[in-house]
C-alpha cells in the first residue's frame, strides 16, 4: 500500500542499534515519501570521532542538526528521516524547521542496543558509544507528536503500526476546524 497522505514528515529516532534506518526505508516506501538518511548529512569531522570512539557534543551536533533542519524544508510534501535526535532541543530544533513533524521512537534497551551495533561492525558507529547514547537520549513519549514503539518487534509489524498512526493523524479534522 503506496498512498501517501500530504504533507507528511516524520522523524525515526533512537539511540543507536534501534533499527532508524530500516523501519525509515520501509516507512517510506509504504508512504511514498523520500527517505534522508541522517547520517548522512555529518560533517568528516563527526564521522572520524565517532569511528575513533568519541561521543559527540551539542557544539558537533549543531551542524549536523542545522542541516537536517535544511533538509526538512526543502520537502514541504512530506519526508521521512533517520536521526536518532536524542534531546528535546534537537527535537524542538527539527519541529520548528517543519511544523507538524512526527516522531516515531524506536525503544530498547542498552544491552539489545549494544548487541545490534556489535553484529555491524562495518556501521562507522562503535558499540563503545553506545552508553553515551543512553546517557544522552531525553525520553520523548510526554512530547507532542511521538509514537513510542518496541524496536524488538518484527519490522513488519513496527512498519504497520507507523503507517496506521500516520493515516489515522491525517484523518483527524484539525484544531482551527473544531467548534
Amino acid at each position: 500500500m503506496n498512498t501517501r497522505p500530504q504533507n507528511t514528515s516524520l522523524v525515526v529516532m533512537g539511540v543507536a542499534g534501534c533499527g532508524k534506518s530500516s523501519l525509515g526505508q520501509l516507512c517510506a516506501e509504504a508512504l511514498g515519501l523520500p527517505l534522508l538518511e541522517g547520517d548522512d548529512f555529518h560533517s568528516e569531522s563527526n564521522v572520524a570521532k565517532m569511528r575513533g570512539g568519541i561521543p559527540l557534543s551539542d557544539d558537533d551536533r549543531a551542524a549536523w542538526l542545522d542541516a537536517l533542519a535544511a533538509q526538512l524544508q526543502s520537502h514541504p510534501q512530506g519526508v521521512v528521516l533517520t536521526c536518532s535526535a536524542l534531546k528535546r532541543r534537537y527535537r524542538d530544533r527539527l519541529r520548528a524547521a517543519t511544523p507538524g513533524l512526527r516522531f516515531v521512537f524506536l525503544e530498547l534497551t542498552q544491552d539489545q542496543a549494544r548487541e545490534r551495533v556489535a553484529a555491524r561492525p562495518a556501521h562507522l558507529f562503535p558499540v563503545s558509544l553506545v552508553a553515551s547514547q543512553f546517557a544522552t537520549l531525553e525520553d520523548p513519549r510526554q512530547e507532542p507528536g511521538v509514537l513510542p514503539l518496541d524496536a524488538t518487534q518484527p519490522l513488519d509489524d513496527l512498519g504497520s503500526a507507523v503507517v496506521r498512526w500516520v493515516r489515522s493523524a491525517e484523518s483527524l479534522p484539525s484544531l482551527e476546524t473544531r467548534s
